[in-house]
C-alpha cells in the first residue's frame, strides 16, 4: 500500500466510511440474487417500492403535521405563531440539507440511503413525541421535513427516472398515486390516532407503521439501476459491460456542475419550485381562508375532501401529456390552472366555488408531483440525476417553508387574502413564463425532452 493510499486511510469522513460499508454490505452481489430470475420486468418491483415509498413520506407532510398544531399548542401552552415560526425554521434547515441526500443517492445507490432514510425517520418521528422545548420542537421538525417531506420524494421519484424512459410520464403518474393516497388516508389516520392515543402516542404510532411499511421492502427489493442488473430501461435486455453499470452516456447526462451552468436549470428550478410557497401556505391557512369567505367548517371540510380526487386527476393527465408533448409546456399549463384556483378565493361564497377550488389546488398539485419529477431526467439524464433533483428539492421545500409565514403574515396585516392572493398571483405568471422558455439543453439527442423519447437509451 501506498504512502498516498495509507494516508487516505487515517483521513477518510468516518459518516463516509459507514455508508459505504453499509453500501458494499447491502448491494454486494445483488446482481446474482433471486431478482434476476424474476420472469418480468424487475422495474415494477422498483415502481411499486418507490409508490409505497411517496405514501410512506405522509408524516412528514404539511397536511398530516397541521394536524398536531392545535393539540401540541394545547398540552405545551405555544403560540401559533411560535409553532409556525419553528416550522418554517426546521423547513428551511430541511431544504438546506437536501442537496446531501441526491448526492448520496448517486454515490451509494437508492437502495442503501432509501434503508437509512427509512431507520432515520422512524427514529425522527418517535422523538417528535418527546419534545417539550421549543428547541425540541425545531429540531424535530426539520428532521421529519428533511427525511419525510424531502428525501421520501427525492429518492422514490428518482429511482423510477432511473429505471423508465419511454413511458416515463406514465409511470411517473403511478408513482405519484402513493403520494395521492397519503394525502387521502394520512389526514384521518392522524387524526383517529390523536383522538384515541393522544398527540404523543400518535407519533409513536406512526414511527412503527413507517417502520413496518417501508423497512424490510427497502432493504431486501430495491436496485440502484437497470443497468446493475443487466438490463435497460424499460424492460430491454441486453449484455452490458459490468465494469460500467451506469446509464449510457448516450443519454446527454450532465453532471451537476453542467446543469447549473444551463439557463433552463435555474428556470425550471424557479418553475418548479415556487408553486410550494402557495400551494403550502393555503393548504396550512386552508380553515382560516374558507372562514375569511364566509364558510364555515363543513363547507372547509368538503374543499378539503375533493383535492385528493382533483391531484389524481392532474397526476394521470400531466403523465399522459408529458409522454406526448415538450414538457415545459406541461409545466407552464400548471402554473395557469394555479393562478385560477388563487383567483377563485377572491369570489368564493358558495359551496360550489369552494369544492372547484379545491379541485383546481388537487389539479395543481397532482400535475406538478408528476410534470417536476420527468422534466428533470429528460433534461439532464440518468446519472447524476440525484444530485441534480436534490438541489432541486432542496429549492422545493425553501419555497414550501415560506408559504405558512408570509401568507400568515399579509392575513395579520390586512385580516383578509385578497392582499396575500394579489401579491402572490406573481408567481405563478412569472413561473408560466420561465416553464415557457425553458428550453431543454442542446447536449440531449430528444430536443422535445418528452415528446419523442431517445430510443438509443431504451
Amino acid at each position: 500500500m501506498g504512502v498516498n493510499q495509507l494516508g487516505r486511510c487515517f483521513t477518510i469522513d468516518p459518516a463516509e466510511y459507514i455508508i459505504s460499508v453499509m453500501s458494499f454490505n447491502i448491494e454486494h452481489h445483488a446482481s446474482q440474487s433471486w431478482t434476476t430470475r424474476v420472469p418480468f420486468f424487475y422495474g415494477w418491483v422498483i415502481l411499486g417500492v418507490s409508490g409505497i415509498g411517496m405514501f410512506a413520506s405522509g408524516p412528514g407532510q404539511t397536511y398530516a403535521i397541521s394536524l398536531f398544531v392545535d393539540p401540541m399548542m394545547e398540552d405545551l401552552g405555544w403560540s401559533r405563531t411560535t409553532v409556525s415560526g419553528l416550522y418554517t425554521a426546521g423547513s428551511l434547515t430541511a431544504a438546506a440539507l437536501m442537496f446531501l441526500v441526491g448526492r448520496l443517492l448517486d454515490q451509494y445507490g437508492a437502495r442503501t440511503v432509501l434503508t437509512i432514510v427509512v431507520i432515520l425517520f422512524g427514529l425522527a418521528l418517535l422523538y417528535m413525541s418527546t419534545v417539550s422545548h421549543a428547541l425540541h420542537l425545531y429540531a424535530g421538525f426539520a428532521a421529519i421535513r428533511f427525511l419525510g417531506q424531502g428525501s421520501l420524494s427525492l429518492i422514490p421519484t428518482t429511482l423510477v427516472a432511473l429505471w423508465f424512459v419511454r413511458h416515463r410520464g406514465k409511470v411517473m403518474a403511478l408513482n405519484s398515486l402513493g403520494m395521492v393516497a397519503s394525502q387521502a388516508a394520512f389526514p384521518p389516520l392522524v387524526y383517529l390516532l390523536i383522538t384515541a392515543f393522544g398527540w404523543r402516542n400518535a407519533w409513536v404510532a406512526l414511527a412503527i407503521f413507517v417502520w413496518a411499511l417501508l423497512l424490510l421492502p427497502s432493504m431486501l427489493l430495491v436496485r440502484r439501476s437497470p443497468e446493475s442488473m443487466n438490463l435497460l430501461p424499460d424492460g430491454k435486455h441486453q449484455q452490458l459491460d459490468h465494469q460500467s453499470p451506469t446509464p449510457s452516456n448516450r443519454e446527454g447526462n450532465f453532471t451537476l456542475v453542467e446543469a447549473i451552468r444551463t439557463r433552463s436549470f435555474w428556470l425550471l428550478m424557479f418553475a418548479g419550485a415556487s408553486p410550494s410557497l402557495i400551494s403550502t401556505g393555503l393548504m396550512f391557512h386552508h380553515v382560516s381562508v374558507m372562514d375569511s369567505r364566509g364558510l364555515d367548517a363543513v363547507v372547509a371540510a368538503f374543499a378539503l375532501s375533493v383535492i385528493a380526487p382533483g391531484a389524481l386527476l392532474g397526476v394521470f393527465l400531466a403523465g399522459f401529456l408529458c409522454d406526448k408533448f415538450s414538457n415545459r409546456y406541461v409545466l407552464a399549463m400548471c402554473q395557469i390552472i394555479l393562478a385560477f384556483a388563487m383567483l377563485l378565493i377572491l369570489v368564493m361564497d358558495g359551496t360550489w366555488q369552494a369544492i372547484l377550488y379545491g379541485l383546481f389546488l388537487g389539479l395543481v398539485n397532482g400535475g406538478l408531483m408528476t410534470t417536476v419529477a420527468v422534466i428533470w431526467a429528460n433534461y439532464y439524464g440518468r446519472e447524476h440525476l440525484g444530485a441534480i433533483r436534490g438541489v432541486f428539492i432542496s429549492g422545493s421545500v425553501f419555497f414550501a417553508a415560506l408559504g405558512p409565514l408570509s401568507i400568515g403574515l399579509l392575513f395579520d396585516v390586512s385580516n383578509n387574502y385578497t392582499s396575500a392572493v394579489l401579491i402572490f398571483l406573481a408567481l405563478p405568471a412569472a413561473s408560466a413564463i420561465s416553464a415557457f422558455i425553458a428550453t431543454p439543453p442542446s447536449r440531449l439527442q430528444n430536443p422535445l425532452a418528452g415528446s419523442q423519447p431517445d430510443t438509443s437509451t431504451q
